[in-house]
């Protein structure tokens, strides 16, 4: 059986794929080629990042096709229930990434909170004629210990995030619709754990109370935050964005950070992807990075070893 991986898949998959008796092709082949190629080569699993869409059209063009596999945690490039009702198996790796994005999150904050976005812009080119000017500019950074940090969204991710801030001393708040309470268990290097539960409150009252904030949840139709949750927000907020593109008003967040309602702001992802608003690309209070929260060594040896294992356990019993 043929495995296509065709927005890549780590040597650790190929690997254990390829033990239990699977051609593994990482060949990336272009949207417009995928059926043909898909029909030609008698593929039986197609694996996709976030590059690679499987709609419809190809799930019904392609009958050699049994297991669709996203190397991740979001499926909304994939029709998944279409799949799922033409017998296809539709699988994904929830939560081998999980502490990757965290700690991107947290890149981010600290970053922000010591103006390291701005200083290694600045430093380069003003850091010999203006050094002293840039030591009195970004000489009011903030610790992040002792702040609140609110969590919208408290699932695999948001759990891991929350888990980052209690190991740097902040307190956390969350909102979940879906999640009443969580318990979160930490874990360190001398084998001791520290157990935490967190109660989710209202969206409201996270947004009324947080210092810092950081969004963990699916693509959706409209926005979990626009201007009227900007408008909740302590004055000078900061806010992180690693989820999905689309779920902050873009246009509202570059209005308050100019009202001074949010001081900073950092995007991982973006509603226009792979081109973003050039007001965002050119703005000097975000802190930006291209979509990489899940792209760690670390995070794509558990993807391909997780998508292996699911792969041979439906396949070959």
């Amino acid at each position: 059986m043929k495995v296509l991986a065709n927005d890549g898949v780590s040597q650790s998959g190929i690997d254990a794929l390829e033990k239990a008796g699977f051609e593994v092709n990482t060949t990336t082949v272009a949207q417009e080629q995928l059926v043909n190629y898909i029909n030609e080569n008698q593929i039986t699993v197609l694996l996709v990042r976030s590059a690679t869409t499987v709609r419809q059209d190809l799930i019904d063009a392609c009958p050699s096709l049994k297991i669709i596999g996203r190397g991740g945690v979001g499926m909304d490039n994939i029709d998944v229930d279409y799949a799922k009702e033409k017998g296809l198996h539709v699988i994904n790796t929830p939560a081998a990434s999980s502490h990757s994005v965290a700690e991107l999150v947290f890149a981010h904050l600290y970053g922000m909170a010591r103006f390291l976005h701005n200083a290694n812009r600045d430093m380069p080119l003003d850091g010999d004629t203006k050094f002293k000017d840039l030591k009195k500019a970004y000489a009011k950074g903030v610790e992040l210990k002792g702040k609140t940090l609110g969590i919208i969204g408290i699932g695999r991710i948001g759990q891991a995030t929350a888990k980052v801030a209690i190991g740097a001393g902040m307190k956390v708040i969350a909102y979940d619709p879906f999640i009443e309470e969580v318990n979160l268990e930490l874990n360190f290097f001398d084998g001791q754990n520290l157990r935490f539960n967190i109660v989710t409150i209202s969206k409201k009252e996270v947004l009324k109370q947080a210092d810092f904030i950081s969004l963990h949840v699916p693509a959706q139709k409209g926005y979990v935050i626009g201007k009227s949750e900007f408008e909740l927000m302590k004055d000078g907020v900061i806010l992180v964005n690693a989820s999905r593109g689309g779920v902050i008003d873009e246009i509202a967040l570059v209005d308050a950070i100019h009202s001074g309602k949010v001081e900073k702001a950092a995007l991982d992802v973006f509603e226009k992807e792979p081109k973003p608003k050039i007001q965002l690309l050119m703005n000097p209070a975000l802190s930006l990075s291209p979509h990489i929260g899940a792209a760690t060594n670390e995070a794509q040896d558990r993807i391909g070893a997780e998508l292996a294992s699911q792969i041979i356990s439906l396949l070959k019993g």
